[in-house]
């Protein structure tokens, strides 16, 4: 039986990717963008079966009106993908103000504001399935990514909290968390205007092995299998990793915290104070 499916950020990238995919099985695909000029094949080639919006995810208005035409157009809302996301590259101190605010408000409000617009929907159908696009960095971080991981660790809690809200309505949740893939979204991330004390830590940084490897990068291709499975899973997990680089890299990190609260958990104990 075929799905209705509603993507932002579908211009390009995983977006495209994955909304192509569903289509060609035969679900019905809303694909939003900041420009639906870059829509217009996708509408060219399925005709019916795709409906293009314009939608900037940042206004929350915009967000329920596309929702709402969504619903109106295929009838109900399977589910929802937020992919929809911006980078920002530089160190911590770097980051330009303006910067800052928009990542957070693309990648976190964004998907707050499209997953409020879709509630609603799923809750009157009692099921529904909600995708959100974290990262790897959404579960640890590097630097010269701080504030990428920032805007994605809280999309992580957020949709975490999400996800016990509305078990109870048949509505699923699922943490998409993709390690690096060849797709153009490194390239398109906003650079920091650099300050010079921190070359020699970049420099040091990017000569790591790990980032010249062959397979350093996954081909985005190989994701839409995975992200088919998913949305067709009757008991789909909560967080699911793309990619093979990403789990070793979680067991280290989640390892290492583990064992740093243990040696402090004297201290710990007693701040309690009770």
């Amino acid at each position: 039986m075929s799905k209705t499916i509603f993507i932002t950020g579908a211009s390009r990238g995983f977006g495209r990717m994955w909304a192509e995919a569903f289509l060609e099985r035969g679900d019905n695909v809303v694909v939003t963008s900041r420009s639906a000029g870059g829509l217009k094949d996708l509408v060219d080639k399925y005709g019916s079966a795709v409906l293009a919006l314009e939608l900037e995810i940042t206004n929350r208005v915009a967000c329920i009106e596309a929702m709402v035409k969504a619903k109106a157009y295929f009838g109900n809302i399977d589910v929802v993908i937020n992919n929809a996301a911006t980078g920002l590259v530089g160190a911590v101190e770097e980051y330009d103000e303006q910067a800052a605010r928009d990542i957070i408000d693309v990648n976190l409000f964004g998907t707050l504001w499209i997953t409020q617009a879709a509630l609603p929907i799923m809750r009157a159908q009692r099921s529904g399935h909600i995708l959100q696009l974290s990262s790897a960095l959404g579960i640890y971080s590097f630097a010269t990514v701080g504030m990428y991981s920032a805007s994605k660790y809280a999309v992580e809690g957020l949709s975490e909290a999400l996800a016990q809200e509305v078990k109870g309505f048949g509505i699923h949740v699922t943490l998409v968390e993709p390690n690096g893939y060849a797709t153009d979204f490194n390239s398109s991330s906003i650079q920091s205007k650099p300050i010079s004390a921190y070359d020699d830590m970049k420099a040091a940084l990017y000569a790591q092995p790990e980032f010249a490897a062959a397979d350093a990068y996954g081909d985005p291709k190989a994701t839409s299998e995975a992200i088919l499975k998913l949305v067709d899973a009757p008991n789909p997990p909560l967080r699911l990793i793309l990619g093979k680089k990403a789990l070793p890299l979680a067991q280290y990190f989640y390892a290492e915290r583990l064992a740093t609260w243990e040696s402090w958990k004297d201290v710990s104990v007693k701040a309690h104070g009770l």
